[in-house]
């Protein structure tokens, strides 16, 4: 069994090896330490709030996450079903809790679960909080009521999220131009057999766009994908697409925080590209302004934008917990990461996959064409950026001295072209003379190597992540 790590989004183990209930009791114990020890942030409710998604046991992890903390005298609302990860920071936020622990492995295989800590704000918590409970871990014997014993607890309420969350995305998306668009577009929805199931559908049930749906009902085992929205997994909507006659395909992950997106010709928009869509929509149609914040395996495109725009670009390591710190701190319109979380100005400090993906259709409405023309005059104003990833698996053994090696021994070319500039502050980052890149970082989650690069054209992010692969397999 591995010893219990939070990385840059909570802590995740496989289903009995690692994430067992006698772990999440530990947790669950060390988090209700925590507390306990940290004081109250004004003016919030010392009541925590637990949900959980679609995944094996996680409603019984999440009873048990629920079991300790009201064994610790710690207030519990507990959701009546499984829900979204942005429906459990919106409560929070409504409900001016403390707190909120989410139960999921988000994107990861079928047989992982895991654990989120959101912030009193809603977002997840940093870095220096999860080291503080993790430096708990097994200092007190957890404390644990029966379940019948919790439910007859004045400590624990169970309640539906969905009603507010839903409200929420109500006031935010214009509906009033969904419902005026004059053309009736269809969209293909694909939640990926997770907690987003069913709610994009509802939300846009009396407007101008068709949604088909696939992957819609709850299988814990994600057949035949893990419910992650890049393009391996989305083969079926891609096909469907291609056979069909769709505008556009919306995909959320297993908890519903990140977007994927597929043009009609069921090709991959990339994250990267729909933040740029959002961003570029927020500027010419809402008039709103602000900095805007990106990961370093984002898009160049970005940069190009905010130049363009005079508008303020931080860039941070991979982790949505980076962004939401800027987003807390400074005027930031929007904030995103590679994996297809994005977060905006006027909303919660986190992701959300179910507001992305009503962004995008109110980009449709607003432009008054496909998606195809957009993000054509969008290459004619800044450029072609083309971008890919791969993930390979590597082992555990060889991480530290990969990183080390890159760090020492950068190479001075790659497809060659000269290496001008390397990042090293999250994995090792190689930009050339002309702007394409390669970037190689070890997962916080899994035993995998992500590889990304972009360029002018497919054919040469295809051999940078060659180059990738090769420096990989020379350690």
């Amino acid at each position: 069994m591995k010893a219990i790590k939070f990385g840059t989004d909570g802590w995740r183990g496989e289903i009995s090896r690692d994430f067992t209930f006698e772990n999440v009791e530990l947790v669950a114990q060390a988090i209700a330490d925590y507390f306990t020890r940290s004081p109250l942030p004004a003016p919030r409710s010392p009541q925590v709030i637990v949900g959980y998604d679609t995944r094996f046991l996680s409603r019984e992890f999440a009873q048990t996450v629920s079991r300790v903390l009201v064994a610790n005298d710690i207030k519990v609302i507990l959701s009546n079903q499984y829900c979204p990860t942005p429906t459990l920071s919106r409560a929070i936020v409504t409900k001016k809790a403390r707190a909120g622990i989410m139960i999921t492995a988000s994107h990861n295989p079928y047989y992982f679960n895991g654990i989120k800590i959101k912030g009193d704000f809603g977002g997840s918590v940093e870095s220096d909080v999860t080291e503080e409970i993790e430096n708990l871990l097994g200092k007190n014997r957890p404390k644990i009521l029966s379940w019948e014993e919790c439910k007859e607890s004045k400590n624990l309420e169970v309640a539906n999220f969905l009603p507010d969350y839903k409200k929420s995305i109500k006031s935010y998306i214009d509906f009033r131009l969904l419902r005026s668009s004059k053309k009736k577009w269809k969209v293909l929805v694909d939640s990926m057999f997770g907690t987003g199931n069913g709610i994009i559908e509802d939300l846009l049930k009396e407007t101008n766009i068709k949604v088909t749906t696939i992957h819609s009902e709850q299988n814990p085992l994600f057949p035949r994908i893990n419910p992650e929205p890049i393009p391996k997994n989305l083969k079926e909507a891609a096909r469907l697409l291609k056979n069909g006659d769709y505008d556009l395909a919306v995909i959320t992950d297993g908890d519903a925080d990140r977007i994927g997106a597929l043009r009609p010709d069921g090709k991959f928009i990339t994250p990267s590209l729909i933040l740029s869509l959002t961003l570029l929509h927020f500027l010419k149609y809402r008039r709103w302004r602000g900095g805007v914040v990106k990961t370093i395996s984002s898009s160049s495109l970005i940069d190009k934008i905010t130049q363009r725009y005079n508008l303020k670009l931080w860039e941070t390591p991979i982790g949505f917990k980076h962004i939401c710190a800027l987003m807390r701190k400074e005027d930031i319109l929007i904030g995103g990461e590679e994996s297809g979380g994005i977060g905006y100005k006027n909303y919660l400090f986190e992701r959300d996959g179910i507001l992305s993906a009503l962004l995008l259709t109110e980009v449709l409405c607003a432009e008054k064409r496909g998606i195809l023309g957009i993000i054509k005059d969008i290459e004619k104003e800044f450029g072609r950026f083309r971008y890919d990833r791969i993930d390979i698996h590597y082992p555990e053994e060889k991480k530290k001295g990969l990183m080390a090696n890159l760090k020492k021994n950068p190479p001075s070319r790659l497809i060659g072209k000269r290496v001008v500039e390397i990042k090293k502050y999250d994995g090792v980052k190689l930009i050339c003379s002309d702007g394409s890149w390669l970037l190689l970082r070890l997962s916080g989650t899994e035993p995998i190597l992500r590889i990304y690069a972009e360029a002018g054209s497919e054919k040469e992010a295809e051999r940078l992540l060659g180059e990738g692969k090769k420096i990989a397999y020379r350690t």
